[in-house]
């Protein structure tokens, strides 16, 4: 069985070899496993799902769904085979509806400050995963739902979707990084508009604002979304693995910096790659006219 060596609690990870999420949720019917876990095979080998599952709190992040997330954060970090992680729901209509606020009004001032700050950590592993991730978005994805989408390199959005930074409406603020997440991925004037505001948005209004890379018109299976992240994906594991992580390190560590310092982690993962046998086989493959076969080293 896939990560049959891996130590994980049951009632958090359930490693699944289908793609066919209808015939997971009645599979978990009687035993709901907030984050399911799932790396493909066949012609979609190098393909993980992520996804979350806890229909009874509607993929609220409470301490339950944060732990299963962490946990599953490490597993795909240490899998140098992983290629492309796709973030979905696996709960119909809903992506992430944000904080547990049962389990928040239960807790000191103090327990909110650590909470959070987990929850911020939470998802800057999941933005420092070293291969591309995709956020699948069918549904509600406001608050923290929101902010988890942000942490992916690609959003994918059904036109049904309802995207929102909500806190300040809630007399918060955003506060697992969506205030700086947002920002750096849209006009700040703008994403000052929609926290001050806590308005949500379609999912068309977001592609128009750049929040997200495509929209697609829900289907009858509510899974649009997910087949138009999974048709990216699919785009992206034939190329070189580490060629993948050096691109999208020298990408996410160098637009923080000036231009000119960029260049230089630029030369620095270029060079990463440069002993590589990957490529030397896209190099061959090339001059051989022939499609390259990439093992990951």
């Amino acid at each position: 069985m896939l990560l049959s060596k891996l130590k994980l609690r049951s009632f958090i990870v359930r490693v699944v070899n289908s793609r066919n999420l209808a015939t997971k949720i009645q599979q978990l019917n009687e035993n709901v496993n907030p984050v399911v876990f799932e790396k493909l095979t066949g012609v979609d080998k190098g393909i993980a799902l992520c996804g979350l599952n806890s229909p009874k709190d509607r993929n609220a992040l409470g301490f339950t769904l944060i732990d299963a997330m962490r946990e599953v954060n490490q597993i795909i970090r240490e899998d140098t085979k992983l290629s492309v992680v796709i973030f979905h729901s696996m709960v119909p209509g809903i992506f992430c509806a944000g904080a547990n606020l049962k389990e928040r009004l239960k807790m000191s001032d103090e327990e909110v400050a650590k909470f959070v700050r987990g929850l911020r950590e939470t998802f800057i592993e999941i933005e420092d995963l070293p291969m591309p991730t995709i956020a699948a978005v069918e549904g509600v994805a406001v608050g923290g739902g929101l902010e988890l989408a942000l942490a992916c390199d690609i959003r994918i959005a059904a036109d049904t979707a309802k995207l929102g930074l909500v806190e300040t409406g809630r007399g918060l603020i955003p506060g697992a990084g969506g205030t700086q997440r947002l920002p750096r991925t849209i006009q700040v004037p703008i994403a000052k508009e929609l926290i001050f505001t806590s308005r949500i948005v379609s999912g068309k209004e977001a592609k128009a604002l750049g929040i997200v890379n495509h929209v697609v018109a829900q289907d009858t299976a509510n899974k649009a979304a997910f087949e138009k992240a999974l048709s990216i994906a699919r785009e992206i594991i034939p190329n070189a693995p580490i060629a993948l992580r050096c691109a999208k390190q020298a990408i996410s560590e160098g637009i923080q910096l000036s231009i000119k310092d960029g260049y230089e982690i630029e030369q620095k993962c270029y060079e990463i790659n440069i002993p590589t046998k990957d490529r030397q086989e896209g190099m061959i493959s090339f001059m051989e006219k022939r499609k390259p076969v990439y093992e990951g080293h």
